[in-house]
């Protein structure tokens, strides 16, 4: 049997293009049959780790972070759309969003993780901020997506507030900023060699690729 490749995707769940990168991953990996020989895992990264709880509108925290006008805001907004549709993934930005605080939602993927269905709540949390205007900071929205995945919301929840458990996050967040990863999506090859950025379908099977021919 041969090696898989490990694949770790340090990305946050608020993340526009973090759900476009992956989505570009896996259509590359599909599209060379390689499903079998990949192990991938997500990685804790918050865009805003002091977000409040009551979050910020969107438009408003894209502007005093980057800078970025309305038109702008709105151009991107647009090209986000239609990379989400042409991946069969939906952007439905509105009026009055906003940007949330993303830490217990990492928590709860850690505890996927262990589960095996780590991927799986990580596309639900996309799914849910992105095309469904929900706030992956509440509880009861944490909860809906946990059941919708088939996992167990009580055990979660114990493990979401359990102290050694939200450390082991916070470590694992500092462990990627000390290797370099200060944006995001970060996606890692074998802990060896990485990609930022939602990369084109191309460069990720070209990637993978000349990683096949190595092993």
């Amino acid at each position: 049997m041969a090696k898989k490749i490990k694949i770790d995707v340090v990305s946050d769940v608020v993340c526009p293009w973090c759900a476009v990168g992956y989505k570009r991953l896996e259509q590359a990996i599909k599209e060379m049959g390689i499903q079998d020989q990949i192990e991938l895992e997500w990685q804790p990264f918050e865009l805003n780790p002091h977000m409040p709880i009551e979050g910020q509108d969107l438009g408003e925290h894209i502007a005093e972070k980057y800078g970025s006008t309305r038109e702008q805001q709105k151009e991107s907004q647009e090209r986000l759309t239609e990379f989400g549709a042409e991946l069969d993934f939906k952007f439905d930005y509105f009026e009055g969003m906003r940007m949330v605080n993303t830490f217990d939602a990492h928590v709860l993927l850690e505890y996927a993780h262990e589960q095996g269905k780590q991927t799986e709540l990580k596309i639900r949390l996309l799914n849910a901020f992105f095309g469904e205007r929900k706030d992956v900071s509440k509880r009861e929205v944490l909860k809906q997506e946990l059941e919708a995945v088939g996992l167990n919301a009580t055990e979660a929840f114990a493990v979401l507030d359990n102290k050694e458990a939200r450390n082991k996050v916070k470590d694992t967040e500092k462990y990627w900023h000390s290797l370099g990863v200060n944006s995001v999506p970060t996606v890692v090859f074998n802990k060896k060699s990485a990609v930022t950025g939602a990369q084109p379908v191309t460069v990720f099977k070209q990637v993978l690729t000349e990683l096949l021919n190595e092993q």
